[in-house]
């Protein structure tokens, strides 16, 4: 592919450009942060109301965590208690979560499988909102969004299962063994691996994922179904290896945000003594804002790149 020039273009030579135009139009953003949040917001409330519910029916309706076995002392000063007693505090979270799973369990045997149908829909008809924003000259294809998107969401849950596992694997080796044993657990170890194979999944999903990502652009761009736009994802020739970089581009872009997410959250601490809990409320609550407006941010991005390579390599 060479745009034209005589001259390979790789596949984020024109990345800058990419961010410097989704600056310039904020509305793909705007559409992008709607959607998301039109699904996300009600979903936080729905959430809430049941985390409300069962906690309602386990401390005899007062909401009193101390009669899950957690110290008033944690919930006044979680960073300080934590800090002291890490194994004590992880202890009485796990026992507190032990009394809580079996209602959560149950409730997300129905509430998960909603809300992953609620989120397919709204991503859907979102997404071809905001491309067909992007490009006029895309083609509307819902209905084949639809089964791209549940597709996708399929192997993103796998991979989250996969997460899980990995990281009960990690548990079990740096302490649950040490301690059937009578030693010490070893978190430096713990942590070491949990990073390793958090890591890990996270570069092989951007790696394999960019074909589930761009398949429904293939069906927009040539106006064809699920099985069409799957096969064409899966063979894009010279394209596909400049597709998988700017994949794995944001995916480092989406590690940074989230390290720089978690370096604002942790800036007030230190002067945790001269602020109020409802001040370090609202600090989290705008920190989360700016982190999930940037996510979305790059998300536009990212499709915009896929859309400007596909474009050049047409031509």
């Amino acid at each position: 592919m060479n745009g034209g020039t005589g001259v390979p273009i790789r596949g984020t030579q024109s990345l800058v450009h990419t961010l410097a135009r989704c600056w310039r139009q904020p509305s793909l953003t705007g559409l992008e942060v709607l959607w998301r949040w039109i699904f996300g917001v009600p979903t936080l409330w729905v959430v809430y109301v049941q985390m409300r519910s069962i906690l309602l029916l386990h401390t005899d309706g007062t909401m009193d965590v101390a009669r899950l076995g957690i110290d008033r002392r944690l919930t006044a000063d979680p960073v300080g208690v934590a800090a002291a007693d890490p194994l004590g505090v992880t202890a009485k979270i796990g026992e507190a979560v032990g009394i809580l799973l079996p209602d959560i369990l149950h409730v997300a045997l129905w509430l998960v499988p909603v809300l992953m149908v609620v989120w397919v829909v709204i991503s859907s008809v979102g997404r071809t909102l905001m491309l067909r924003r992007m490009d006029k000259a895309l083609h509307t294809r819902i209905g084949t969004l639809l089964v791209l998107q549940a597709v996708r969401m399929l192997a993103l849950l796998g991979t989250f299962v996969l997460w899980i596992y990995c990281l009960r694997w990690v548990a079990d080796i740096a302490v649950t063994r040490p301690i059937t044993a009578g030693q010490e657990p070893n978190l430096v170890l713990y942590f070491a691996l949990m990073i390793v194979a958090t890591l890990g999944l996270f570069s092989a999903w951007a790696v394999v994922s960019w074909a589930l990502a761009v398949a429904p652009l293939v069906a927009m761009l040539r106006n064809v179904g699920v099985g069409s736009s799957l096969q064409s994802a899966f063979r894009l020739g010279a394209l596909k290896s400049k597709l998988i970089e700017v994949n794995l581009v944001m995916g480092i872009v989406k590690i940074a945000l989230i390290v720089l997410g978690m370096v604002f959250s942790a800036t007030p601490l230190p002067f945790e003594s001269a602020t109020t809990p409802e001040f370090l409320r609202g600090w989290w609550i705008g920190v989360t804002i700016l982190y999930l407006v940037g996510s979305d941010f790059f998300h536009v991005a990212r499709l915009m790149a896929y859309l400007e390579l596909w474009r050049a390599y047409e031509e």
